[in-house]
């Protein structure tokens, strides 16, 4: 894998928010499109990091950043579904012409590793139907579909929940 994980840096923070934002509205994650709430939420990588832990994953030779996500635990501003002995991630983006590198295999491990540093148990995650190249990835990794567990972040949006103990 030529790819290294990493936090964010201060200076990285704007061009994360807007390389998410343009990942998620480009393969047709937002159900509302250029229109969606969502977008400004996603810009905001400079919030997301006083919240969360924002994660890169940086090309190892140049260290030009490929992905990130924001990591959260139970408690914290950006943690949607976590419980007390759980940490989640949220927003995971990949630029496309990175994609089919490990980026974002190696941010999913990434968090999982973080969670067991921290002596949690377990992981949660939020999906949209629609991201089936996701799916695969966690599903592979050990996370499994938790329907019990899905919510609708605005009435009519549906997301999906999977877990994984770590």
């Amino acid at each position: 894998m030529d790819v290294t994980i990493r936090r964010a840096r201060d200076e990285e923070l704007d061009g994360i928010g807007e390389f998410t934002a343009a990942v998620y509205l480009g393969d047709g994650l937002l159900d509302f499109g250029a229109e969606d709430p969502y977008l400004d939420e996603l810009r905001n990588a400079r919030k997301r990091a006083t919240g969360s832990e924002v994660l890169v994953a940086a090309d190892a030779e140049s260290d030009v950043v490929l992905g990130a996500l924001a990591f959260a635990v139970h408690g914290g501003t950006y943690a949607e579904l976590a419980r007390p002995d759980e940490a989640e991630f949220r927003m995971l983006a990949v630029r496309p012409e990175a994609r089919r590198r490990g980026a974002a295999e190696a941010l999913v491990r990434a968090c999982m590793d973080r969670t067991r540093e921290l002596g949690l148990g377990g992981m949660v995650l939020s999906t949209h139907p629609r991201m089936t190249t996701a799916h695969r990835l966690y599903e592979r990794l050990g996370f499994r579909r938790t329907p019990e567990r899905d919510w609708e972040p605005i009435p009519g949006i549906a997301l999906w929940a999977f877990t994984v103990r770590v």
